[in-house]
């Protein structure tokens, strides 16, 4: 029971309208405390850590922002952010094209000309299927604000300790093809989980780590590349390589496929084209549609966020560079079983560093990864024709970096923009809804 004479008991016979103390008002809520978007919503936790709930945008930082392929939520934004900087760009590498002193609308021209044959075509889809495949591995560290520059060394090993093991055992298809992609995959896997153990055990940041194996994947290689270990000399040739993987292990190319369809080209396409989508396809249902993905996400904007619900962060972190290690492993397979069947001295190399920008002008999302690894494939397809027309090639990589750059840059200034008109409506809203509480207190007394 309340004490009748308490000050504080609204029943006081003295003062039966309660007390006549003025309310103190209510401080409206800072926009900024406020302005929330949908696409960020599922990526952490509440400001007060009482409840999970959404993050506010403003709160990730720039690089973080740019590594997880934050971006514009507004359908307008998404498709305007995009052309807007390409356009950029464009304008850009035709200033750099007249600095040179060539025409910038001949040498744009002969490239089209030139990538949109037959044959260039035919290169182009089977270097934007290895660059897809990277750009996805690196993605998934993205995703989690992990730099996994080691993407490089674990393919290379990868296909190298995979191509030894399928030029030495021979088994009936499809095993030899299994066996060999699901080798590269542990190997890859493996080497990728020594930066995520480091990281947790140790604090070792994953950059210089992943920097240093790629330094020792590089050393392992070359030490059992050797016709004394695990490689023999090419007769009539320098170039040492592993034992040619036997045809059952070999994995044909889709043109007997495209030639049913109707599509007769004149060069071979990778056979794993396919896995390569469905790699894509993989990835964007995980990340997006799964507990792991939420996780995943989670984890890498707020390590605390992730332990109120009950997510291991640090296992994340081991768990996040063994998939992207495991992607990796499948980097090489398209060259090694589909076109060289051996690793050699020739066997591509620098994929992991392609893979980075990539992913950062894909935005982290399967289909603009697949449009960003075709544009790097033409554009290093129609590098040697700029010779015709008294252009270096190198300008290509000069022009690579600034498609990178300015989309990156774009789409980062359009999501401050985004989020700054957010916070103006919602400061609107706050301030509209305090005004009509008022209003309706004042007509019900």
């Amino acid at each position: 029971m309340t004490d009748p004479k308490d000050p504080k008991d609204p029943k006081d016979p003295k003062d039966p309208e309660g007390s006549k103390k003025p309310e103190r008002p209510e401080r409206p809520e800072e926009p900024e405390q406020a302005a929330r978007t949908p696409a960020d919503a599922p990526d952490g936790d509440a400001p007060g850590g009482d409840a999970p709930g959404p993050v506010r945008p403003e709160t990730v930082p720039s690089w973080k922002a740019i590594l997880r392929g934050m971006g514009p939520t507004g359908l307008g934004l998404k498709i305007g952010a995009p052309v807007l900087a390409l356009l950029i760009s464009l304008g850009i590498t035709m200033i750099l094209l007249r600095v040179t002193g060539a025409d910038p609308i001949s040498s744009i021209q002969s490239m089209i000309d030139y990538g949109t044959t037959e044959n260039s075509i035919v290169d182009i889809v089977n270097r934007a299927t290895r660059y897809y495949l990277s750009a996805v591995a690196v993605a998934i560290g993205f995703r989690m604000a992990l730099l996994n520059i080691g993407v490089d060394g674990q393919y290379r090993i990868a296909a190298f300790l995979a191509a030894a093991l399928g030029g030495a055992i021979t088994l009936p298809a499809p095993f030899g093809q299994l066996l060999v992609i699901i080798a590269a995959m542990v190997v890859g896997g493996l080497w990728a989980a020594i930066a995520g153990v480091l990281k947790v055990t140790r604090g070792v940041s994953e950059v210089l780590s992943t920097i240093m194996l790629n330094a020792i994947a590089t050393g392992v290689i070359a030490y059992l590349l050797n016709d004394k270990r695990l490689a023999e000399v090419r007769p009539g040739s320098n170039n040492v390589a592993t034992s040619q993987i036997p045809e059952s292990g070999r994995v044909g190319p889709l043109n007997g496929l495209l030639s049913s369809m109707g599509i007769d080209l004149p060069g071979d396409v990778y056979g794993l084209l396919p896995l390569a989508i469905l790699v894509g396809i993989v990835f964007w249902v995980v990340i997006n549609y799964t507990r792991f993905g939420f996780d995943l996400k989670v984890s890498g904007l707020s390590a605390s966020a992730a332990q109120a619900s009950g997510v291991n962060a640090r296992r994340m972190v081991v768990y996040t560079m063994v998939a992207s290690g495991v992607v990796a492993g499948l980097i090489g397979m398209p060259e090694l079983l589909g076109a060289s069947y051996e690793y050699s001295l020739n066997f591509p190399a620098g994929l992991g560093f392609t893979g980075i920008t990539v992913a950062l002008l894909g935005r982290n999302h399967p289909a603009g990864i697949a449009l960003a690894a075709l544009l790097f494939a033409f554009l290093d397809q129609t590098s040697d024709v700029l010779q015709e027309v008294d252009v270096p090639k190198e300008i290509v990589g000069v022009m690579q970096g600034v498609v990178v750059l300015t989309v990156v840059i774009v789409y980062e200034l359009v999501r401050r923009w985004e989020i700054a008109l957010q916070q103006r409506a919602v400061a609107a809203e706050l301030a509209t809804g305090h005004d009509l509480a008022r209003e309706a207190a004042g007509s019900a007394s």
